[in-house]
């Protein structure tokens, strides 16, 4: 290049780009096949959400890239450090909070923050420990308590004041708000919510409504498979069909269904239930996505009185559903996969 200035190579610029790069990551356990061919890329700054079964291979794959235990195939990359190849260097740019987080329980907060922020090589460890018990809101209350004494809540917040310490670029979180009230829920997500844009996230739950709220983005993996990768919204689109409306009326489901077969639109009764104390029957309809109909429906059952419409709202797909879904493609894909393959449909 001219002015002697050297060209950037397309790993290098990958790698200025992406906290993480996994490329056809596979571990096998003898016969079993914990995950296979798995790829994707997290970029700097995001918080990523990983979701996925039971035995699905969240952990297998989580425990990969921190290093924990080796892949059989395939590469794992942490800011363009190998961590194959190189392990101590791709671990110095990434922290690893796991499920059930240990700590020690004789120790004081800081002390145990001090220690670990020595034992990570910080040079300033009593600005790092300050910094890092302020972004958890530590330092004005459990500055001095014992570990032993906090509230699972609190313990999780040392945990993560322990994994930023060193400003790490990346993040694995396994289950960090697992078995914590909604008040602590609450206080966790608005701590990983501050750490976007600044340090890139993993993170697993079991609490879909908190994958929605706090991540970017959500992959979903299924028996060792990625099935689907995308924002929540990009996924809505990808795996939920139909809209869906809620009707709240005194109508029996006989009746119902007369009254949509007379509007002459492709408009599906999925499900209801049992009339209420004051005979409300609730209803779940779906349509083709896009066909606006709630006014339609509200003009219609507004005609009869006695129907006593109470309520048609439309009814956003959870994560729940998308994570449903895509799991059930996923099986499907697989044991077709196997079939082809003159395989069985055992796992």
């Amino acid at each position: 290049m001219e002015g002697g200035l050297r060209a950037l190579k397309m790993e290098d610029f990958q790698a200025t780009q992406n906290s993480v790069i996994v490329r056809r990551l596979t571990k096998t356990y003898g016969a079993v096949k914990a995950i296979s061919n798995v790829s994707f890329r997290i970029a700097k700054g995001e918080v990523v959400g990983f979701l996925g079964p039971n035995g699905a291979g969240k952990s297998t794959t989580m425990r990969i890239i921190a290093g924990l235990v080796p892949a059989t195939s395939g590469s794992v990359e942490i800011c363009g450090e190998s961590v194959a190849l190189n392990p101590d260097g791709a671990k110095r740019h990434l922290a690893f909070m796991p499920e059930n987080n240990p700590l020690p329980e004789d120790l004081r907060v800081r002390e145990y923050l001090s220690f670990r922020a020595r034992i990570k090589g910080v040079e300033d460890v009593r600005s790092s420990v300050d910094e890092a018990m302020e972004v958890c809101q530590l330092r004005r209350k459990a500055s001095s308590w014992i570990i032993g004494n906090l509230s699972k809540g609190f313990r999780q917040r040392v945990g993560i004041a322990d994994a930023i310490l060193a400003k790490p670029d990346l993040i694995i979180m396994d289950e960090p708000t697992i078995g914590l009230d909604p008040h602590q829920i609450l206080a966790i997500r608005s701590l990983i919510n501050s750490l976007r844009g600044k340090m890139s996230v993993i993170l697993s739950s079991h609490i879909l409504p908190e994958i929605e709220l706090m991540c970017d983005r959500v992959m979903i993996i299924n028996q060792g498979v990625i099935v689907a990768t995308g924002a929540p919204e990009a996924l809505r689109n990808d795996f939920i069909a139909r809209d869906r409306y809620s009707v709240s009326l005194k109508a029996d489901p006989e009746s119902m269904k007369r009254m949509l077969s007379a509007l002459g639109r492709d408009i599906e009764m999925e499900s209801n239930t049992e009339p209420d104390a004051a005979g409300y029957v609730e209803y779940v309809l779906s349509v083709p996505r896009g066909d606006d109909v709630g006014a339609v429906l509200i003009g219609e059952f507004s005609k009869d009185t006695r129907l006593s419409l109470r309520e048609v709202a439309f009814r956003k797909p959870t994560l729940e559903e998308i994570f449903m879904a895509a799991t059930r493609r996923g099986w499907e894909e697989i044991r077709k996969n196997s079939k082809r393959d003159g395989e069985e449909d055992e796992i």
